[in-house]
């Protein structure tokens, strides 16, 4: 029997009982640090985090079943702005639904000197997308294709460490959010659709500039 195991978005400890019991009953364990990130697609890691992320937004108490298509925002450049997320974003607002936004992870990317040059890859530094560089982008594709779907008053919640000791939530509009610092990844942002008292009271809770 081979089991295939995911040990959380934080760390080790992160790991289910179910995994754990798995592990202790093996013969032979390995454990893959690199492949993940390095190797697969990225379609099967926003499968894996949309899957993982799911499991712990539910801590913040936006219904699980009130949320639409889940997108994905990449890094801009230069010269690649891509915009596809925001006819999501418009279909699930415009029905009152949350938008889980999956934020781009960059790791073992190689350089472009290295893929010109050929031979031993050379690769960049990992990124991690924040909640802020997040909502500059989303506000920046909004400001282009004006639409209204949303806006800087906006209301979002902010995760940082989901499952970790240290983990961070902070509801607040998106003008707010912008400019706070969450600290290390992984990241992820919530475009509030509409909401019922329960998902109100909630949210006043982890409140921008309230302590929680």
């Amino acid at each position: 029997m081979l089991y295939i195991i995911g040990l959380g978005l934080g760390e080790e400890s992160d790991i289910t009982m179910r995994g754990l019991e798995a592990v202790k009953k093996s013969q032979k364990i390995y454990m893959d640090r690199k492949s993940f990130m390095g190797n697969q697609s990225h379609l099967l890691i926003e499968r894996w985090l949309k899957k993982a992320v799911m499991n712990d937004v539910g801590i913040c108490r936006l219904q699980l079943y009130h949320y639409g298509e889940t997108v994905s925002t990449p890094f801009f450049t230069e010269t690649w702005r891509p915009d596809s997320f925001y006819e999501k974003i418009k279909k699930n607002r415009a029905l009152g639904l949350h938008t889980l936004c999956l934020l781009d992870i960059r790791v073992k990317e190689p350089t472009f000197e290295s893929l010109c040059r050929g031979g031993k890859k050379q690769y960049e530094p990992p990124r991690y997308m924040t909640v802020n560089t997040a909502i500059q982008q989303l506000l920046e594709v909004e400001q282009k294709r004006g639409d209204s779907v949303y806006s800087e008053e906006t209301e979002c919640v902010g995760f940082a460490r989901l499952g970790a000791e240290d983990q961070k939530i902070l509801s607040g509009t998106m003008k707010q959010l912008e400019s706070v610092d969450c600290g290390a990844p992984l990241h992820c942002l919530v475009i509030v659709g509409k909401t019922h008292p329960v998902e109100e009271e909630m949210l006043e809770f982890y409140k921008y500039g309230t302590a929680n």
